[in-house]
């Protein structure tokens, strides 16, 4: 049985994976907020009560809810082989500099009992006072006085990025960021080892050297993948999967469109602008909609193993009608009104995420664009987001779903 079916963003949801922020925010210090990709810090026990109530959200309707943390303490479970090989390999790319501190580290994360706390310790970050006998002894030892050893993982409750459900199998990437590289390291092993989920295809690897990201990619159907070149997803990994997809694999997918928006943190994903909410409509932000340009990449059948790439002249909605065979709704954030347009994408008010075709969850305080999907005729689960938002990410950005139906 295949444990990975993604074969749109729209079909009924059955099993999702998410991850319940945890002391990594409370591990997050202004100093270190550019760094690790955060531009405010998170009020943690409130964040926890709004990411319960977006899980809550996903049970209500008959959603299967997975955790990172379970499938990795899985893992874990399995040997001690694959427990030490992770602690070294985690310690290892936590770039710790001082050879010493590393095996220090090492030690301690190896007297660790429980799997699940391991996890979450790798996760929340490794202060230098929790490390038995640690002590200033090289000049940089003596000249830092940043509290950590390892850095928290403050973004990896948006469990969109690291890896992303692509058909019947996954694209494990490469993130754009070095804070972010460790978070696929928990993809890796899961894929690898994990009894469910370790003949899953990749059609992407965490070591190849031009970064991609999980807001990028959007699956529109079995034939047609989409994927965003933004300031996290380069073109040349856009390309590149496309030709593992395509010659590598064995897949329907037979198209890839790949949409370029601007590249600023603002629109960090195309998920941050643009998401599927029902068969035949989309939410926009349309400050994105007249720089964006499409380019479809199919197999070119003149030259072995080689691509076509075509600039198409023509609409947002002309393209996508011709893929799903719909005439195509945009429902513009904020209703169309420029001010709340940019004040609510930036807090990911183009942002959300299906359970079934036309029901979708929302951040409560987007307000205006969540009555003009409901207007448009879309269920719309509304979840409280004071906190989460200030990780600038939405729903979509917080989950990752593992299995869809497929739509009829």
């Amino acid at each position: 049985m295949k444990k990975i079916q993604v074969k749109s963003e729209i079909g009924r949801l059955k099993v999702v994976l998410l991850h319940e922020p945890g002391d990594e925010l409370h591990n997050l210090t202004p100093s270190k907020l550019d760094d690790l990709l955060f531009d405010d810090i998170p009020w943690l026990p409130l964040a926890k009560k709004e990411h319960q109530a977006f899980a809550k959200t996903f049970k209500d309707a008959g959603v299967k809810v997975v955790y990172l943390t379970d499938l990795m303490k899985d893992v874990l479970d399995l040997s001690v082989d694959i427990r030490n090989q992770f602690i070294e390999q985690f310690a290892k790319e936590a770039h710790i500099r001082n050879g010493v501190v590393k095996e220090l580290a090492i030690e301690y994360l190896k007297s660790i009992k429980d799997n699940k706390e391991l996890v979450l310790k790798t996760i929340a970050g490794i202060k230098k006072s929790e490390l038995p006998n640690f002590e200033a002894r090289s000049l940089a030892d003596r000249i830092d006085s940043y509290p950590f050893v390892t850095d928290p993982m403050p973004n990896l409750y948006f469990t969109r990025d690291p890896f992303a459900s692509i058909g019947n199998g996954v694209s494990l990437n490469k993130m754009y960021s070095v804070t972010r590289s460790r978070e696929t390291i928990f993809g890796e092993y899961i894929f690898k080892y994990h009894p469910e989920y370790k003949t899953t295809p990749l059609y992407y690897s965490r070591d190849e050297e031009m970064n991609i990201e999980g807001g990028d990619i959007m699956v529109l159907n079995e034939h047609v993948l989409i994927i965003g070149i933004s300031q996290r997803t380069c073109p040349e990994a856009a390309e590149r999967l496309a030709k593992n997809i395509f010659f590598n694999h064995e897949t329907d997918f037979d198209t890839v469109l790949a949409f370029t928006i601007p590249q600023a943190r603002t629109f960090m994903h195309l998920d941050t602008v643009f998401t599927q909410v029902d068969k035949d409509k989309f939410a926009i932000h349309k400050g994105c909609y007249d720089k964006l340009k499409i380019f479809r990449i199919t197999r070119d059948m003149n030259r072995e193993k080689k691509v076509k790439i075509i600039e198409l002249d023509q609409k947002l909605e002309e393209v996508l009608e011709s893929y799903i065979g719909l005439p195509v709704t945009l429902i513009p954030c904020g209703g169309g009104d420029t001010i709340s347009a940019d004040r609510e994408q930036w807090s990911d008010g183009s942002n959300f995420v299906a359970i079934a075709p036309g029901e979708v969850i929302a951040y409560e305080r987007n307000d205006i664009t969540n009555a003009a999907l409901i207007k448009a005729g879309i269920k719309v689960h509304i979840i409280p987001s004071s906190e989460l938002s200030r990780g600038r990410g939405g729903p979509r950005c917080m989950c990752m779903p593992l299995e869809r139906e497929e739509l009829k």
